[in-house]
């Protein structure tokens, strides 16, 4: 059986792939041991390679793979309808996550970016720090 079905968003999700002692190296080993489900779509999906590229990770083309081949097994697969109403944010680059977390009716959608933490007390799924959300699947 799996945990619980998360939105990552870029941020949070980099951080886990690329820091292993950071504050959240933790969730590479939770969605490998399917303690957490982590949901993916095409946009989000095309945004984590898009920032995989960027030039200050350094990192080739085959380590882009591996990280890669490190997440989307791990994931579940949607899709998100074109026109899926979502709150409205300050930033266009978090409506994907937020359309995935509706589209999929996730359990959370993880983040540190305060434009998307300032929207978790009026959309249905919670919005969480990495912090708030280990806590939340510690407790069961």
């Amino acid at each position: 059986m799996t945990g619980p079905r998360v939105v990552l968003d870029t941020n949070v999700l980099v951080s886990a792939l690329l820091f292993h002692a950071g504050s959240v190296s933790w969730l590479r080993p939770a969605w490998q041991a399917q303690k957490i489900r982590p949901l993916v779509s095409h946009d989000t999906a095309a945004e984590l390679i898009r920032v995989l590229s960027y030039p200050k990770f350094k990192l080739t083309a085959e380590e882009r793979e591996d990280l890669l081949g490190d997440y989307l097994p791990w994931c579940e697969t949607a899709i998100v309808p074109d026109m899926i109403a979502v709150p409205k944010c300050r930033d266009p680059a978090d409506r994907p996550f937020l359309a995935l977390a509706r589209a999929t009716r996730a359990d959370a959608l993880v983040t540190g970016d305060v434009d998307l933490l300032e929207l978790a007390g009026g959309f249905e799924v919670p919005i969480l720090t990495p912090a708030a959300f280990k806590e939340r699947i510690a407790d069961g």
